[in-house]
């Protein structure tokens, strides 16, 4: 089924109101190391990247990017984070700006949100861009949660449904909105029902830190199947935990998601998710230690042991994803430049080298299994 919502602009892409629905990855390069990103950014492109994203953090990023925007055509989205102050500086570079609603309260503590998602919209406007409401479950804004009393689903849905209300009334209503969660199940949840309080308003797709290949295929596949079917969803991203040289393979298994749908063809994988479940960010440019995604991996076979306990182990590769993004998961490393923050829940257990946390790790998890 066709998605029902209205068509917005990105560059010379539409995105909805029944349009093809648009692949899109991240860039895992550091952003100022302008030849390494423009060069991922051509392979993405070559592999039939609707949109590419790279993350923009400082002045020293936005000089990077102006640059990169010379070097290449693609469509470029740029990911702000906590970062919503440099919308002005790189607006002139790209097609389209994420913000996230559950960073905007980190700066310019005296203003309010209110008066921030206007700024980023008169902007947007002004240069002709698209926006990205992107809310995510590590993140999601305090007052939401509190408000609602910790049910992530339903301050998920309200910080979205809010910050599109912010932007109709600034009468602009070139976005997009993502609900994600590392729970297949969540995001299914969440998109229902934002589609139903928004049947109008553009979704991007996606299970956040859906992990290491196959697991994180699976996850992404058990949330789109149930979601693209009816009509919900106008652009997508695998999020995969990938080495920087196959971050491509996000691109092919977008694609390829899309034509078993559109074919019919579903997976089935009735154990799936009984057991051991590892959650792991997509690798990108603000990983501090490329070793993060070998540490995924080995974590991944070293845990084997455990498949079969309902455990859940989130491996984060920086400071956006590695604070919130632990906290829920049974034991979380959040891995920094050179050593890697072990935690039981939101708990520290301490912080280690690379190369001793595993052992460590494992030592936590034969306690909680024993336990």
């Amino acid at each position: 089924m066709k998605s029902k919502t209205r068509k917005i602009k990105v560059g010379d892409l539409t995105l909805g109101g029944g349009s093809p629905v648009a692949v899109q990855s991240m860039c895992a390069t550091h952003t100022q190391n302008i030849d390494a990103t423009v060069s991922q950014v051509e392979d993405l492109a070559k592999h039939g990247a609707d949109l590419i994203r790279i993350a923009v953090d400082n002045s020293k990023d936005v000089q990077a990017l102006a640059e990169i925007r010379k070097q290449t055509k693609a469509r470029l989205v740029v990911d702000l984070q906590e970062n919503f102050p440099l919308a002005k500086e790189v607006a002139p570079h790209v097609d389209k700006i994420r913000y996230n609603p559950g960073h905007l309260h980190h700066l310019e503590k005296g203003s309010k949100i209110e008066e921030k998602v206007a700024w980023i919209a008169a902007i947007a406007k002004d240069h002709g861009l698209a926006l990205r409401v992107g809310v995510n479950c590590g993140s999601v804004a305090p007052d939401f949660l509190e408000r609602y009393h910790g049910d992530h689903v339903k301050a998920i849905v309200e910080s979205a449904a809010w910050h599109c209300e912010l932007l109709d009334g600034q009468k602009f209503t070139n976005y997009v909105v993502s609900l994600k969660d590392s729970d297949p199940a969540k995001v299914v949840e969440c998109n229902l029902a934002f589609s139903k309080r928004r049947p109008d308003v553009p979704i991007h797709l996606g299970v956040t830190e859906a992990g290491l290949l196959p697991d994180g295929v699976i996850k992404t596949r058990l949330a789109f199947e149930k979601l693209i079917p009816l009509g919900i969803g106008d652009t997508l991203r695998v999020s995969l935990t990938l080495p920087n040289q196959e971050k491509y393979q996000e691109i092919v298994w977008g694609r390829k998601i899309l034509k078993d749908i559109e074919d019919g063809k579903f997976i089935s994988v009735p154990n799936f998710g009984k057991g051991l479940n590892i959650i792991s960010c997509p690798s990108c440019s603000r990983v501090e230690n490329s070793d993060f995604v070998k540490l995924a991996m080995e974590v991944k076979d070293m845990t084997q042991f455990a498949k079969e306990h309902k455990l859940t182990i989130a491996v984060m590769g920086c400071r956006v994803n590695g604070p919130g993004e632990t906290d829920d998961a049974d034991l979380g490393l959040w891995c920094g430049p050179s050593t890697v923050t072990l935690k039981r829940k939101s708990l520290s257990v301490g912080s280690f080298r690379y190369h001793e946390v595993l052992a460590i790790l494992k030592k936590e998890l034969d306690t909680l299994i024993s336990s």
